[in-house]
């Protein structure tokens, strides 16, 4: 590039325009053809990261070449490929690509979609995915919400509604009750929404790591007679650490008994209701009062997608809805939805496009039998982990999640939970697997969270293999 061709506006004629745009893409497709060949997770030190990007800021710019060839040289290879079919650390899934051509498209064309003035069309499609959302998970009719960036804000938006219909406002006095397992998101959520900290019970889960339901009703009943108000119980379809299914029946009696608000997260696992499998181990997620999905997991959906759906999506409106004179001109009432009246944000991107471009491309089929591989492969995990001598389940194998140890005879406890984090970061510093850890009954557990649908049984059956090795070492 010479000092004639640096750009000295912002404008790009249309022949730059395809011929970055082909770069571009090119790139991507050339990175995804090839991504069982590299390192699941590579990571970098805040000192290598210093010395590669950090400088002043460019006065004048640099061909578009160069430009992508440090991206792909500094930047990229320092990160975890989540969509890599041995990432199986953490929940997040792998992305289809329609879900990819789906980003490009709303950068590109970049829609506002907070009013229906501005946005009618892409509006309207956000209103037909999150309704095929409600019907994939087997939602009541007229149930309805938005998309938002994750499952934390889809949390919040929850809470707020949940707290404007009760209470009308703030209240010191309002008290949610969760089981220890539930995902911290769902605390920030309350801390955000006004709750008073000392007001979110944590109840312990039962021996099978779910709600407790008797320790829940004593909670209920002891914070009743002192004085507080109790208004929320949350319910997981899947939990983060072990993917076990809370009593959502008994959750939703309970809740319907009391007066009190029933709020589901199924971020991952509420898509496993696409299997008949998965719908029966979800019985009763369709009585509660608000959900929580995120299509960004397991409807393999790229960052930032997840939702929020409420029973009465008015509830929404009632608690966010503000008319600002300057926001008269959007005031149109009827049937034409203002998502900014659904939530706290404005300004937002439609993330509807991304599930609904992957849903008219492929149908639900191929979604339906991605979920159910993950299910079949965690079972194939749960098999190879009890037939192995040197290997222990920690928790059944429960919507695509596996929890176990690595065991040795004669060792104790701070011996084998050595021996377990060594084994873990020298497979993960390798490159071949990426795994992650949590704590069950005080006992260092691995995770394996098979949720690609790229994973093969070689994966799974690869991955433990890899890891008894490392244990050897």
């Amino acid at each position: 590039m010479t000092d004639e061709e640096k750009p000295d506006s912002l404008e790009i004629d249309l022949e730059d325009m395809r011929r970055l745009g082909y770069l571009a893409v090119d790139a991507l497709v050339e990175h995804l053809a090839g991504l069982e060949e590299k390192p699941v997770w590579r990571m970098q030190s805040r000192e290598e990261g210093e010395r590669r990007l950090r400088e002043p800021i460019p006065e004048t710019g640099r061909p578009f070449e160069e430009i992508l060839a440090r991206l792909q040289s500094d930047v990229l290879p320092y990160r975890a490929h989540v969509g890599h079919p041995r990432f199986m650390a953490f929940v997040p899934g792998s992305p289809a690509f329609p879900s990819v051509l789906a980003d490009i498209l709303t950068a590109g064309f970049n829609p506002f979609v907070g009013t229906w003035l501005g946005g009618s069309g892409p509006a309207m499609v956000e209103l037909v995915a999150i309704d095929w959302l409600r019907q994939m998970v087997g939602l009541p009719e007229g149930a309805g919400g938005l998309f938002t960036s994750g499952g934390s804000a889809a949390a919040l938006v929850a809470f707020v509604a949940a707290r404007q219909a009760r209470f009308g406002g703030p209240t010191e006095k309002a008290t949610v009750y969760a089981s220890d397992q539930t995902h911290s998101c769902v605390e920030r959520a309350a801390l955000i929404a006004g709750l008073p900290k000392e007001n979110f019970r944590r109840i312990p889960a039962d021996s099978s790591f779910r709600l407790d339901m008797k320790a829940l009703s004593a909670a209920v009943d002891l914070d009743a007679r002192a004085g507080r108000e109790p208004f929320l119980v949350v319910g997981n379809a899947g939990t983060t650490n072990t993917g076990v299914v809370d009593p959502l029946p008994e959750i939703g009696r309970f809740c319907r008994d009391r007066g009190l608000w029933f709020h589901v997260d199924g971020a991952y696992g509420g898509f496993a209701s696409l299997t008949t499998e998965g719908r029966a181990l979800l019985d009763g997620i369709e009585a509660a009062d608000s959900w929580i999905l995120d299509p960004h997991k397991w409807l393999y959906q790229t960052f930032e997608c997840g939702s929020v759906i409420l029973r009465r999506p008015e509830e929404l409106r009632s608690a966010f809805r503000v008319m600002p004179d300057y926001m008269q001109d959007v005031d149109m009432g009827g049937e034409r939805v203002n998502f900014a009246d659904y939530s706290h944000q404005l300004s937002r991107s439609w993330r509807a496009l991304k599930v609904w471009l992957s849903l008219q491309y492929f149908g639900l089929a191929p979604y339906r039998k991605a979920v159910q591989k993950c299910l079949d492969l965690a079972r194939v995990a749960e098999s190879a982990i009890q037939a192995a001598p040197d290997m222990e389940m920690l928790a059944p194998a429960s919507l695509g999640i596996v929890c176990f140890r690595l065991t040795r005879e004669g060792l104790g406890e701070e011996d084998i939970e050595r021996m377990n984090q060594r084994a873990q970061e020298r497979l993960n510093a390798s490159g071949y697997a990426l795994l992650s850890s949590t704590r069950l009954s005080g006992r260092y557990s691995l995770r394996l969270c098979i949720l690609s649908h790229g994973t093969t049984a070689d994966d799974v059956r690869g991955v433990l293999s890899a890891l008894r090795e490392h244990a050897r070492a």
